[in-house]
């Protein structure tokens, strides 16, 4: 099971970061000891001084494929949930100051807690999904799937031409506006609509 996550995927994110806007999807890899289940606690690692959050929409794919044609694309996933991409921030900047990868800052253990998942077809359209992340019962960031530069289908069929799915893989699809730091004793909660996905502790 692997971990796929687009970067840059909400315009106000992109300006948020002051970054250009992708031409094709931005992607990078988790390994699977990055994720973490059931709300359990994240421990903040001694290697950062600036760990941020970054809530997202996650997609669990649910059979084989490669080379998936964009049409064809809403059948390799079934279910969706939340997820958090945290990043050391210190260490992304650093590694993109010297123009190395930045995988470090990223793809660290316990780096993608990820919360329950429900059905697609709870939803009427994936296209208008609405999402939130409270940062100790504080709203802290907001975010719509009509906002997405890249939709999910557009995403799994151009990771597809790469790498090839699998079922249980999980795609991060990008975080809203909002991302910021974290520290011991916060509590964070995401929210698809009004229904609590994710809760858990930083320790």
């Amino acid at each position: 099971m692997k971990i796929i996550c687009i970067g840059l995927n909400y315009m106000d994110h992109i300006r948020e970061m002051n970054n250009p806007i992708p031409q094709v999807p931005v992607f990078f890899m988790k390994p699977d000891s990055s994720i973490i289940r059931n709300n359990k606690p994240f421990f903040y690692p001694e290697f950062t001084k600036d760990l941020q959050y970054e809530l997202e929409v996650v997609l669990k794919i649910n059979r084989l494929g490669r080379n998936i044609s964009e049409k064809f694309a809403h059948r390799y996933f079934d279910e969706i949930g939340l997820g958090i991409d945290f990043t050391a921030r210190d260490l992304q900047r650093q590694c993109k100051d010297k123009g190395m990868p930045w995988e470090i800052a990223k793809a660290f253990d316990g780096s993608a807690p990820i919360g329950s998942f429900v059905p697609k077809t709870k939803f009427e359209s994936m296209g208008n999904i609405t999402f939130h992340l409270e940062k100790n019962n504080e709203v802290v960031q907001r975010g719509n799937t009509k906002d997405l530069v890249f939709t999910f289908d557009h995403i799994i069929s151009y990771v597809s031409k790469f790498v090839t799915l699998r079922t249980g893989d999980l795609i991060f699809t990008g975080t809203p506006v909002g991302v910021g730091p974290v520290k011991i004793g916060d509590r964070l909660k995401g929210y698809i609509g009004d229904e609590l996905m994710l809760d858990f502790f930083i320790k």
